[in-house]
């Protein structure tokens, strides 16, 4: 894992918390949280992704499987 992918979750982070300050500012309240959960899901997408290649490396290592 390089430092690339904390700077792109750091990003989103950003993004998605300044967008949902505009919006709330706005009043879209409905729309902030949906620019939430929609960032949210995004990282956790990445996670879920870096977790399976862990796991994929680990298999490949210890040769199980």
């Amino acid at each position: 894992m390089t430092v690339d992918v904390v700077f792109k979750i750091a990003a989103i982070g950003v993004l998605v918390a300044v967008l949902s300050q505009v919006l709330t500012r706005a009043g879209r309240d409905d729309i902030a949280m949906l620019t939430t959960l929609a960032g949210l899901v995004v990282v956790l997408i990445m996670v879920v992704n870096l977790i399976s290649d862990f796991f994929g490396s680990v298999r490949a290592i210890f040769s199980l499987y």
